[in-house]
């Protein structure tokens, strides 16, 4: 018999149903909720006068539209009305219906891909949803993660299943030694520039190879968190000793025997070495550098030693109108150098990048440096109250505020402009998030994706340089 890939076993534990037409049920492990796409699945379960399956298997924070900045004065402090209601109805669904939430002043809130990781909420072995494109971050874990809509909230809520249909399987091996500088952001923005942002439609990725294996959980999740960008719903890293030292201990984690057998039980978590993968993608560590996006898709990316390319260097002509399009937006000249893009604005944060190693990262570059005059706005954005406690207590904050940092409260901030923290009109901004598309970060903002280093190194210097260099003095 065949060996099975990961994605399949996963499949497999969780499978309940599978129809002739190709859909299936699946049962659901762990759900994360927050403000943005639970209320009208709530108001669902209200309509029908029905109750959460399973109240213990959800866990709810806000995050999107929460302020980074003052929050004495709580919900009620919340300026912009929509965002504020959607906060306080969070609130008075959790207390309705019974479901643990980690409201905006408590010290566990946080982006909830940070918090569902950190509280051991997500698992190895485990089923994960959230509705939030994003929740792909949660597969760094051995599961089997990926966003739903609102209807599908408001089903996972009411009989804790979801109807879906199984994928592809896909396997991106990594292998060799990363370059000093080079992160996992790097990695995951050299793949996506490799496949491009359809080429994972209809997969599971599973990120493999020797690279991989040297690689942090919260590297692990960096890359999970952006296989959406590359196409597919689900990104996945087979667990090893890495992801059970990560996960012992934490709150919702196993305890005593039952850790024990937990563990015993993960140790499956793996692609079995005989498992045959629809597709296959090698990368060669050594051909990674730090990367810059130029354009308007996370695809448009290059090396920081790089050019803006030429459209007209493009033979195909959908291409070559995308370029020229993108170019025009984002106010760059083909052939340009990448390090002679002018930066307003540098964001470290959101869900891709804002757990305790990036902000590490990130301070190590900028320590006893000051950022450039030019800049208008340079902000750091914990992504959790845990996160934000961690890096007090190692003093990152100060290096930050040293440097002429900002230092806010734990939120998705400037990542999605849907709370104050946003760009201006043709406002450039070196950011640590995972998306890029036109007025993502604000109307008419321009957004280059990169890694915290490079972040902090472009604040530093006012535009793009290659950390390599600054990290050398």
């Amino acid at each position: 018999m065949a060996g099975k890939t990961l994605y399949d076993k996963l499949w497999q534990d969780h499978l309940v149903r599978q129809n002739d037409d190709g859909s299936a049920l699946i049962y659901i492990d762990r759900h994360l909720l927050h403000e943005v796409t639970s209320p009208q699945a709530f108001e669902g379960l209200r309509i029908a006068n029905r109750k959460p399956w399973r109240i213990d298997a959800n866990l709810a924070t806000p995050d999107h539209n929460v302020p980074t900045t003052e929050r004495s004065s709580g919900v009620q402090g919340i300026a912009d009305p929509v965002s504020r209601i959607q906060v306080q109805t969070l609130d008075d669904n959790c207390e309705a219906f019974g479901i643990t939430e980690f409201k905006m002043n408590d010290l566990r809130q946080g982006i909830v891909h940070v918090v569902g990781p950190e509280q051991g909420a997500t698992l190895p072995g485990m089923t994960v949803v959230c509705g939030d494109s994003h929740t792909s971050t949660h597969g760094a874990f051995a599961t089997l993660a990926h966003g739903i809509g609102t209807s599908e909230v408001e089903h996972v809520l009411a009989t804790q299943c979801l109807i879906t249909k199984k994928m592809d399987n896909m396997l991106v091996r990594i292998d060799g030694q990363l370059g000093t500088g080079v992160t996992a952001k790097d990695v995951i923005l050299h793949v996506i520039g490799v496949i491009g942002t359809a080429g994972g439609t209809g997969y599971a990725i599973e990120f493999g190879g020797s690279a991989m294996a040297g690689i942090s959980m919260e590297g692990r999740m960096t890359i999970c968190n952006m296989a959406i960008e590359a196409g597919a719903r689900v990104g996945l890293v087979a667990c090893d000793q890495v992801t059970i030292d990560y996960v012992k201990g934490r709150p919702y984690s196993p305890k005593g025997k039952n850790w024990d057998l937990a563990v015993e039980a993960w140790k499956d978590l793996v692609s079995d070495a005989d498992a045959q993968f629809d597709a296959v993608v090698q990368v060669d560590a050594a051909d990674i550098e730090p990367q810059v996006t130029w354009g308007t898709s996370p695809e448009m990316v290059t090396g920081v030693s790089g050019k803006v390319p030429n459209p007209e260097a493009q033979t195909d002509v959908t291409k070559r109108e995308g370029y020229s399009r993108a170019l025009q937006y984002m106010g760059l000249q083909a052939d340009q150098d990448i390090t002679t893009i002018q930066l307003d604005r540098v964001f470290i944060g959101s869900c891709t990048n804002s757990r305790i190693e990036d902000l590490r990262e990130a301070a190590a570059v900028v320590k006893g440096r000051k950022v450039a005059a030019t800049l208008k706005q340079a902000l750091v954005v914990p992504g959790s109250g845990l996160v934000k406690a961690q890096a007090e207590a190692e003093g990152l904050d100060k290096v930050f505020i040293d440097a002429g940092i900002e230092w806010r409260e734990p939120g998705c901030s400037m990542c999605l402009a849907m709370n104050p923290d946003k760009l201006g009109a043709g406002e450039h901004c070196a950011s640590t998030s995972n998306r890029n598309f036109e007025g993502r970060q604000g109307f008419g903002g321009r957004t280059h994706l990169v890694s915290p280093a490079m972040a902090a190194a472009a604040a530093i210097a006012g535009h793009f340089v290659d950390v390599r260099e600054l990290v050398k003095h």
